[in-house]
């Protein structure tokens, strides 16, 4: 038992980084009347929470290097408990802004990359799968029951104590610190490239910022575009000017190592096979279980009508499978490879996103979802028992900060592509699929039409039904009219919902390509082989 004393802390630092956002999430409502605000300005807190994390997640990898693995993960922990504190407490919206998504955000960036490359040092062959294996799983059921415990106590108590129970986590997590074991630093002492640093999180934010606006900007056609290019949205401007950003990042980067300097990050490392596929479905893990859980919320809060807490029920038989399949991932990976684990978990993904498509109806079969979401639950812990071993165990341990910087960039990447891509084409299909049914009704008459174009051309939401019929009776509509087009709404409603699960699937597939290059033996019996990295 005392060999597992250090994964108690990193597992607790985990959670506590997943269910923070997870919370967040479910109490937007009482957040808009605590601050007397809207629901944009509390999106725009979350937005730049997840900004900070992606910009600085490679610069805190390197802050790991320079600083030990152990101080910058007890540093981080120290930042973040401030920002929790002082969201508390908040008693303005900028103070919450400050608190959670500038502090917090900063300070789960310096955790986050330290303790993937605290896990590697402190675990070795099978206990270090078995590490990663809760690792992932913990991830996860954050996920998952950060809307249970955060509808809970946003509903009866208050969501500050959240913020204030995280400052008590944070403290026991500091007196346990010494359980964590570390390599002293060796060598000459490292220096921040600054050039790097400032390009690399300048490239992430724009990338990120583009992604998570695309929902509420548009694509190519402007929706709330705050201005227009060529009349266009600027969503992919955006998007365009953090890749050019990132192209000079990798250029200055090649120029610090042809200067024999030290760069942010090596390049290089990105040639290492199985460290490149690991990244890619780390990346794709979280686009999947992002994009779901911004999906299945709404078709549980919004079309069944459940509240916050409710929701979290439903979604807990996720959070329990995946903690078990993660951790008992080793097991299987005592008989096969991570490839063909990881190409498993694939194949039971997408088995339980069909199912799940199968039970988006207006009337849910709460056995039959249960089920389903149990079935996710399982793949995604196979896929997070497996991953975080395959891209720490692919270099040396003079590369593992990095290494953990790259690991939860690209975590943070798919989590914002989830929520964006899949929400974009929600509401396309929203829209959509409400258009044509409004169209070929002939119930609805043409100035009807004509009425309900000009609203969707203002903006739309994923809202409910009884927003739409109160809709029509402020337009005065006739009640067979406005209970045709509520109809027709109600079914556009779930046939958007089928068509984003879908869109899941298809991302599912699009992964099995990249699991050539995951290893195929296991990784406690492979060969010693030269990494990037290595000393």
């Amino acid at each position: 038992m005392r060999r597992w004393r250090a994964l108690m802390v990193l597992g607790t630092a985990q959670f506590l980084m997943v269910l923070d956002t997870s919370v967040m999430n479910v109490s937007i409502s009482q957040l808009v009347e605590d601050f007397d605000t809207d629901v944009t300005a509390i999106q725009g807190v979350i937005t730049l929470y997840t900004l900070v994390m992606a910009a600085f997640m490679i610069t805190g990898g390197k802050l790991g290097d320079m600083l030990g693995r152990r101080r910058t993960f007890a540093l981080g922990l120290v930042v973040y408990g401030v920002g929790s504190a002082l969201t508390a407490v908040a008693p303005a919206l900028w103070t919450l802004v400050l608190g959670w998504s500038v502090i917090e955000g900063l300070g789960a960036s310096l955790v986050l990359p330290a303790l993937a490359a605290l896990v590697a040092g402190a675990y070795r062959g099978r206990d270090r799968a078995v590490a990663y294996g809760v690792i992932g799983g913990l991830a996860g059921a954050g996920i998952a029951v950060g809307p249970l415990v955060g509808g809970w106590v946003t509903t009866y108590l208050t969501w500050r104590l959240v913020f204030a129970g995280e400052v008590v986590l944070v403290v026991a997590m500091l007196c346990c610190i010494k359980w964590i074991p570390d390599e002293p630093r060796t060598g000459p002492r490292i220096r921040l490239d600054v050039v790097g640093a400032v390009l690399s999180a300048l490239g992430l934010a724009l990338v990120v910022l583009g992604v998570l606006q695309s929902s509420t900007w548009g694509w190519l056609r402007p929706r709330n575009s705050p201005v227009t290019v060529f009349g266009f949205s600027l969503t992919l401007f955006v998007i365009a000017a953090g890749i050019a950003v990132l192209w000079l990042f990798r250029v200055w980067e090649r120029r610090e190592e042809t200067r024999e300097r030290e760069p942010l990050i090596r390049f290089s490392l990105l040639t290492v096979p199985p460290l490149r596929a690991g990244l890619t479905m780390l990346l794709n893990q979280n686009l999947i279980l992002l994009g779901l859980f911004f999906t299945i919320p709404l078709y549980l809060q919004v079309v069944q009508g459940y509240n916050a807490f409710e929701t979290g029920l439903q979604l807990l038989p996720v959070s329990a499978t995946m903690l078990v399949s993660a951790m008992s991932g080793p097991l299987i990976g005592r008989f096969a490879g991570p490839r063909t684990v990881v190409r498993l978990a694939l194949l039971v993904l997408l088995a339980a996103i069909l199912w799940l498509l199968a039970t988006v109806e207006p009337q849910i079969d709460t056995q039959s979802f249960a089920w389903a979401m149990g079935l996710l639950g399982l793949g995604m812990g196979l896929l997070a028992s497996q991953l975080g071993n395959v891209t720490q165990s692919a270099v040396g341990e003079s590369a593992r900060s990095e290494v953990g910087g790259l690991q939860y960039t690209a975590q943070n990447l798919g989590s914002s592509l989830g929520t964006a891509l899949i929400g974009s084409l929600l509401i396309g299909a929203l829209v959509n699929a409400f258009t044509t049914r409004i169209e070929d009704n002939p119930a609805i008459s043409r100035a009807a039409r004509e009425q309900t174009g000009i609203a969707l051309q203002a903006g739309v939401s994923f809202v409910s039904t009884d927003h739409v019929r109160a809709a029509t009776q402020r337009a005065d509509l006739p009640p067979a009219e406005a209970d045709a087009i509520v109809d027709a709404y109600a079914d556009a409603q779930i046939q958007a919902l089928k068509a984003a699960v879908l869109s899941t699937a298809a991302v599912t597939l699009a992964g099995f390509p990249f699991t050539r290059h995951l290893p195929r033996k296991r990784l406690g019996e492979r060969q010693q082989t030269t990494t990037a990295g290595s000393p």
